[in-house]
């Protein structure tokens, strides 16, 4: 009997630092608008969630110059995310992806803390 080789794609899981992740996709995004924009390498990426959106908070995310005490500094390789803690308590366990298909381009929470969400997908509640 002729024997078969089978190649399987080898599966990257996201990197997750204090129960939230960034996929390799969100992390690769995350370089390359710093690099087109000329963004400072001291720049962190800041995740968040604040008041507001049909379902009663929203997530945040932009590159941010300064630190503030209570933030959670994690690392996803060389790319430095900041979250202040209380973002944390409602992004523990959440996903940071990036895609780009034909439904749209853009950066996506999975977030299995939120019991509701809106139809564009920005928003959630708890």
């Amino acid at each position: 009997m002729a024997e078969t080789n089978i190649i399987t794609p080898e599966i990257k899981k996201p990197e997750v630092t204090d129960g939230i992740s960034l996929t390799e996709k969100a992390v690769n995004e995350v370089k390359k608008i710093m690099a087109e924009n000329s963004i400072p390498a001291d720049y962190v990426l800041r995740i968040g969630v604040k008041g507001g959106g049909c379902s009663g908070l929203t997530y945040t995310l932009g590159f941010d110059a300064e630190l503030k005490d209570s933030d959670k500094i994690l690392m996803f390789g060389d790319v430095k995310v900041a979250v202040d803690w209380k973002s944390i308590l409602y992004l523990t366990g959440t996903t940071v992806d990036f895609t780009d298909g034909l439904t749209g381009k853009g950066f996506t929470f999975n977030n299995p803390s939120a019991k509701k969400t809106c139809g564009c997908g920005s928003s959630f509640g708890v």
